[in-house]
């Protein structure tokens, strides 16, 4: 009987999910012969006792097992020799961070397999949190909107918003959402907060459940081409609804040559041959959401330069808060200066001196940059990923690790996620080495 371990979440105390639920275990183990391994938690979403009920095994020790499941990244001392791991591992963009737990993997004859490279024939992903993180970042981000408008004096209705982590499901945090709505619908937005426009950064995973959330408010949509003509004649004045612009990478960019076109492709190709457009479009938005992949070789959206000098142009700019859900440290949104946890969710961005504030009070711009998302909302992230996860379970469970890459028999959609393999970097992972500490 073939053993594989869940991992006990140790990351962030805010680190609630699991890769496989207990109903799944169950089954899987059951139906594959398997036996199933849990370490014990006290801060998991489903606890010890849902295990135990599920027929399945509650113990510290994973030394045993073959394949070990977790989340989030584990810790180096706990690596065994020769041994499969599963997880997020962070390291696709050679994150320094990460490097010496990529070697040390490698050191111990290790195979990883990263979800984050779980994709079908196209290159898209199979296995991910991006609209959970997309759920409950909106949440935070309205949350936050409701403080900062509080600290400004202003009543408004996002206040009975909280944040995602403090609802015991996600149909209580859509009730309140739909419950503010009918506060606008009836009584309006103050006049000082009209019209406000929510702009989406990008149209993927995270930004669609940013959007899933954001469109239980009574919400109108315009085209980002639109926006600034309608803004400023007058034509965004219904003070019972709140507006959504989604941008694409059209709008974010143009070419550098005064006479080129934009292409997708090429822009995805050739990033260099273009630069960011996007702050034409900052100073009508009142919240900023991002949702976009970003790697440096492609242009900022919002720069710390810009942004320093909108708030030496304008005493009090329309944009309150920006919703990083994407929360790449001084990428896309530069300001984003660190990442947060739920317990702090947010600071102030100070333009004019680059200092960071815990909180919702002074002058700049709210930053909600939680890079963990997914756990305020953990028994759904965790049901809805364990139902991805568990369909190649078996096949990764039953692989023989022994034999050289090429005959290793996963699915390609694994195949391709595995980043080491018997001590060294598969091939599509050698570029890692160059990361890699001596």
């Amino acid at each position: 009987m073939t053993k594989i371990g869940i991992r006990r979440e140790d990351k962030s105390i805010w680190e609630r999910r699991v890769p496989i639920v207990p109903e799944d275990a169950h089954k899987l183990a059951q139906q594959h012969d398997l036996q199933i391994i849990v370490q014990p938690s006290d801060i998991r979403v489903f606890k010890d006792q849902e295990y135990k009920s599920a027929g399945i095994s509650v113990q510290e020790d994973l030394s045993e097992c073959e394949v070990v499941f977790a989340v989030k990244e584990i810790p180096i001392k706990l690596f065994q020799p020769q041994t499969a791991y599963v997880f997020f591992a962070h390291v696709i963009k050679g994150q320094s961070y990460n490097m010496p737990m990529l070697k040390e993997l490698l050191d111990l004859g290790c195979t990883l397999i990263d979800y984050e490279k779980v994709t079908d024939e196209k290159g898209r992903r199979l296995i991910f949190f991006g609209r959970h993180a997309g759920w409950a970042g909106m949440l935070d981000t309205l949350w936050a909107l409701g403080k900062r408008l509080e600290w400004e004096g202003v009543t408004n209705p996002f206040s009975g918003i909280r944040q995602a982590h403090s609802y015991s499901s996600l149909e209580d945090a859509q009730a309140a959402v739909r419950e503010t709505g009918e506060i606008i619908r009836t009584e309006g937005l103050p006049d000082s907060l009209n019209p406000l426009v929510v702009g989406f950064a990008g149209y993927g995973n995270v930004s669609q459940g940013a959007q899933d959330i954001f469109d239980l408010l009574p919400m109108q949509e315009i085209d980002p081409e639109q926006l600034i003509s309608s803004f400023e004649d007058g034509q965004l004045g219904d003070s019972n609804v709140v507006y959504k612009t989604v941008f694409k990478e059209q709008h974010m960019v143009a070419p550098n040559s005064p006479e080129g076109e934009f292409d997708l492709q090429e822009y995805y190709t050739h990033p260099e041959r273009y630069r960011s457009r996007f702050s034409s479009f900052i100073p009508y938005l009142t919240v900023l959401v991002n949702g976009i992949y970003w790697e440096e070789k492609y242009p900022r959206l919002v720069t710390k330069e810009y942004l320093r000098q909108l708030y030496s142009e304008e005493n009090s700019p329309r944009l309150r808060v920006i919703g990083d859900i994407s929360c790449d440290v001084e990428g896309a949104i530069e300001c984003t200066v660190r990442s947060t946890e739920p317990g702090e969710p947010v600071y102030v961005y100070n333009p004019e001196t680059g200092e960071t504030t815990d909180g919702v009070s002074g002058p700049g711009v709210v930053i909600m940059a939680v890079d963990i998302l997914p756990s305020e909302l953990p028994r759904e992230a965790s049901n809805d990923f364990s139902a991805v996860l568990k369909k190649f379970v078996p096949a990764i469970v039953r692989a023989d690790y022994t034999v050289p890459f090429d005959s290793l028999d996963l699915p390609p959609e694994i195949k391709r996620a595995v980043i080491a393999y018997q001590g060294a970097l598969t091939p599509s992972y050698s570029y890692l080495e160059q990361y890699l500490p001596s």
